[in-house]
């Protein structure tokens, strides 16, 4: 990766944890934010426009589909909503 596509895609990881972290409902950033301290660094670019897409969903819609408690709409099932499911119901004996 040259210098300058290594700083966008560092500046592009911060601006996806920092908006992971404050979407004003608690349970939702607590979720996203520490999967995105976790996983961001090791995501495709691919991966990234899915999750940066997955982080505009209403709080409630997208927290919903995490927890399992309403189902996910074919639009938005992907690696990453797998990984959203599964990281909560590993996360959740920590919280």
């Amino acid at each position: 990766m040259t210098e300058a596509r290594n700083e966008n895609r560092l500046a592009r990881e911060r601006k996806l944890s920092f908006r992971a972290w404050r979407r004003g409902f608690k349970e939702a950033d607590i979720i996203l934010g520490n999967y995105a301290d976790d996983r961001l660094s090791t995501m495709t670019e691919e991966q990234l426009d899915i999750f940066e897409v997955l982080i505009e969903v209403p709080d409630q819609d997208l927290y919903g589909w995490i927890i399992e408690r309403d189902p996910t709409p074919d639009e938005f099932k992907s690696v990453i909503m797998n990984e959203l499911n599964q990281y909560y119901k590993k996360a959740y004996t920590k919280l």
